[in-house]
């Protein structure tokens, strides 16, 4: 499936005229695949988790964010595909438009697929995901180490699929766990969401 195929979803969802959220333009994948954390205050507070997986972000919404404690595990609820380009975004979303609120980079970096058959065969990420379990070493400036991501709701019968963000290790073990989302500051600015909110006022 090509990428305007699977940015479908992503793009008729919002109004490019009002929203500043890349529409996309097919950027070239290239040397290791990344990652990004974005905290995004909407009708909710959330956590979005994103992957590159070939030529989009795959996405999940984590409501109470990813820990680095193996012990907590994190419900991670999956959403349209974006565009590589949603790395980098950062700023207010207006109200009316899908998703409408402001948005920071909590983190972002490069990720290792993990993923092997029972034979110890590594196995291509977007099967792993299609099978419902991926792991994946990250490399980022705040978040660091073996996650999985384990889907435990298929959706059907009018449920929404549903997956389980954890950190591998031992219950109990040294980490992080969620950051105060009001308090947290972007990566790539060091603004608050109530700065980026109040900076975007003043513009």
């Amino acid at each position: 499936m090509g990428e305007r195929d699977r940015l479908r979803q992503y793009r008729g969802k919002r109004d490019f005229d009002r929203t500043r959220e890349p529409e996309g333009r097919g950027a070239a994948p290239g040397g290791e695949p990344r990652f990004v954390v974005q905290i995004h205050d909407a009708r909710t507070l959330h956590f979005d988790f994103r992957l590159q997986v070939d030529d989009v972000l795959k996405s999940w919404s984590v409501p109470k964010g990813p820990s680095g404690d193996p012990g907590d595990k994190r419900l991670a609820m999956p959403t349209e595909d974006h565009p590589l380009e949603y790395e980098d975004f950062e700023g207010v979303i207006p109200k009316g438009e899908y998703g409408g609120g402001t948005v920071i980079v909590w983190d972002t970096g490069t990720y290792e697929p993990l993923s092997h058959d029972r034979a110890g065969r590594p196995v291509d990420f977007d099967e792993s995901l299609e099978h419902g379990h991926a792991t994946f070493r990250l490399s980022g400036s705040k978040l660091r180490g073996e996650y999985a991501l384990t889907r435990f709701r298929e959706g059907g019968d009018g449920e929404r699929e549903a997956w389980l963000l954890v950190k591998a290790g031992r219950s109990g073990a040294r980490g992080h766990g969620t950051p105060d989302p009001h308090r947290a500051r972007s990566v790539r600015t060091g603004r608050t969401l109530a700065q980026v909110a109040a900076d975007d006022d003043e513009g």
